[in-house]
């Protein structure tokens, strides 16, 4: 059973515990530190010698930033392995929960297999719970789990090909920065779930870890990545101007959210493509999230953007000629960019078109500054069943694939579907609806208005298009493709509308009618002109394999045309066999 020694953060009284306790001498431990100004901070460690680690903390940085208090967590069944474990897991849950800045760098979290590690990890909660007693957190581990500041934040412990993608861009990032007359475009390419906002946020946080390091002390000596942390190399990064890009709205204001919580990142550098096309000066690593989302000389938003479009590309290029692109932009105002692309998860007529995207691609690959994920984050059922769901999309007739406890099920009556919803949110949290864009938006101008009716229920579109899935009203709305794409759902409720159905030579096609999304099916950027039923299917394909591909634990689905729900009926019915249902403990403390 492990127990919590709580000692003030001052030498005198460390030294006197430590010699009546013999473990703080010679026995592994994990520790955590707090305290300060506000904001409070807080550092978690782990070591085989509290009473000599102490000693270098205040020593060293630590001793100066106003940390008052250390516990130590000590527990006779304790090796380095679990050590390792418990602090990576308490330094997520701080960073997670918001209330202090965590101080630690995101270098060395680890999640590797050990001897009885489920068990282990069981007894993690019960540290979290004591030191959630003492003030230490202030939300349940459920809670916290289900926030975007956990699921989007730097100190993840990733996976094999994420940690060989960043450990190869830095490497390759400081050679060019070493010869400065350099440039250099970089590719990572994955599907839905596979973790590529995670890579970019937490090779920025990486980053300015090894420009600020200050000394052995800021080095997690069994990370891979602790090569990187030499004086050279934090020279090379001292002035480094660094920007994020994020095209969606949405998940840009939610990865703002977490560079304000995050010590050495701010939010301001997070960017729309206008603003970073707009800054007074140039960057030498730019970041493009979604860069598949980024747009063409095409109808804007607004009048304001077209007309910024207009002048942005005079500004740069001399001329506002059609072939200028938003990834112009970062080109032209970037030394160094790094593209996080998935070709299959443009939506609109205006994103880059799939030609563009695969010259970037074919031109990485050729440079090998090119780093495939394949790894499954998000859906439990594994890389398989994004796979199959894009299949089924494409009219192939597929058999549903081993999903395992994956909870994925048809429904014919949506009333059913939208109970079993707020069901799976009393019990998981974060279980939403959301459809393709096949009903008007009337909601927007008259908050009282109903937008969708099936079957006898009404619905109304996203209230916000801001944060909409933690928003107060999300869980009674449906979310649309530009709410949720980036975005993690434990259950998904996703009604595929009337805009995709089956015609009479029972082939799935795109009903360009009941597609409502007007941006969606303009003829504009690269099918200006030339805009067909095909070309709309595609984007209504790759709409839907979003959607379907929100749900970590299960995806519910409803179709409207009876046709296709028939043909899905047929394919999906099979996997509802068993289901994932294990309450997860402390979600309504």
């Amino acid at each position: 059973m492990a127990s919590i020694h709580l000692l003030p953060f001052r030498r005198a009284e460390i030294e006197a515990r430590a010699a009546n306790e013999k473990r703080f001498s010679d026995w592994p431990v994990v520790y955590v530190i707090d305290g300060g100004t506000r904001p409070q901070k807080v550092y978690v460690g782990e070591t085989n010698r509290v009473r000599q680690r102490m000693r270098q903390h205040l020593e060293g940085p630590k001793g100066g930033v106003g940390l008052e208090s250390v516990r130590v967590v000590l527990d006779d069944r304790f090796n380095k392995s679990v050590c390792l474990d418990l602090e990576a897991h308490l330094i997520r849950w701080f960073h997670g929960d918001g209330q202090y800045d965590v101080l630690n760098g995101n270098d060395g979290l680890t999640d590797a297999q050990y001897y009885n590690r489920d068990l282990y990890r069981e007894s993690f909660r019960d540290v979290f719970e004591d030191l959630r007693r003492e003030g230490l957190f202030s939300r349940s581990i459920p809670q916290i789990e289900n926030s975007d500041l956990f699921k989007l934040s730097p100190f993840k412990a990733l996976t094999d090909d994420q940690a060989i993608a960043i450990e190869d861009i830095v490497d390759g990032l400081l050679q060019d920065l070493s010869h400065p007359d350099r440039e250099s475009t970089m590719v990572v390419q994955g599907n839905p779930g596979t973790g590529k906002t995670i890579v970019a946020i937490y090779l920025m946080k990486l980053l300015a870890d090894i420009r600020d390091f200050d000394g052995p002390e800021d080095i997690e000596p069994e990370s891979m990545f602790s090569e990187f942390f030499v004086p050279e190399n934090r020279e090379l990064l001292r002035n480094l101007r660094v920007a994020l890009v994020i095209p969606q709205q949405s998940l840009r204001e939610s990865v703002r959210k977490v560079f304000r919580k995050t010590p050495r990142l701010d939010p301001s550098m997070v960017m729309t493509p206008f603003q970073l096309a707009e800054s007074s000066t140039d960057f030498d690593l730019v970041l493009v999230d979604e860069a598949h989302r980024l747009g063409q000389r095409a109808n804007q938003a607004s009048g304001v953007q077209n007309a910024k479009f207009r002048d942005i590309n005079i500004a740069l290029f001399g001329e506002d000629a059609a072939r200028h692109t938003q990834l112009d932009w970062i080109t032209a105002r970037s030394k160094h960019r790094l593209l996080l692309v998935d070709g299959e998860q443009t939506v609109r007529p205006h994103d880059l078109s799939p030609s563009v995207l695969g010259e970037v691609v074919r031109a990485a690959k050729k440079t090998l500054r090119h780093y495939p994920l394949t790894t499954q984050m998000r859906v439990r059922a594994g890389a398989n069943y994004v796979e199959f769901v894009r299949a089924i999309l494409r009219g192939e007739d597929v058999a549903t694939p081993d999903l395992g406890d994956y909870d994925l099920r048809f429904f014919d009556d949506l009333a059913e579907m939208r109970a079993e919803i707020r069901k799976k949110n009393t019990e998981f949290g974060l279980s939403r609806l959301v459809a393709g864009y096949a009903w008007d938006w009337v909601s927007r101008r008259d908050p009282a208005a109903y937008d969708i009716e099936i079957d006898g229920e009404r619905m109304r579109w996203n209230s916000t298009d801001k944060d909409w899935i933690n928003s107060r009203t999300s869980l009674e709305e449906v979310g649309s493709i530009h709410t949720v794409q980036g975005y993690d759902l434990n259950y998904a409720g996703v009604i595929i509308g009337p805009d995709l159905r089956i015609d009479a030579s029972g082939r799935i096609v795109a009903d360009r009618e009941a597609y409502r999304d007007k941006k969606g099916k303009e003829n504009t950027g690269h099918l200006k002109d030339a805009f067909g039923d095909d070309d709309l299917l595609v984007f209504l394909r790759n709409i839907y394999g979003v959607l379907l591909t929100r749900g970590m634990l299960g995806t519910f689905i409803y179709v409207c045309d009876p046709a296709l729900r028939q043909r899905l009926r047929r394919i999906l019915q099979p996997a509802h066999q068993g289901t994932f249902s294990r309450e997860l403990p402390g979600l309504k403390q």
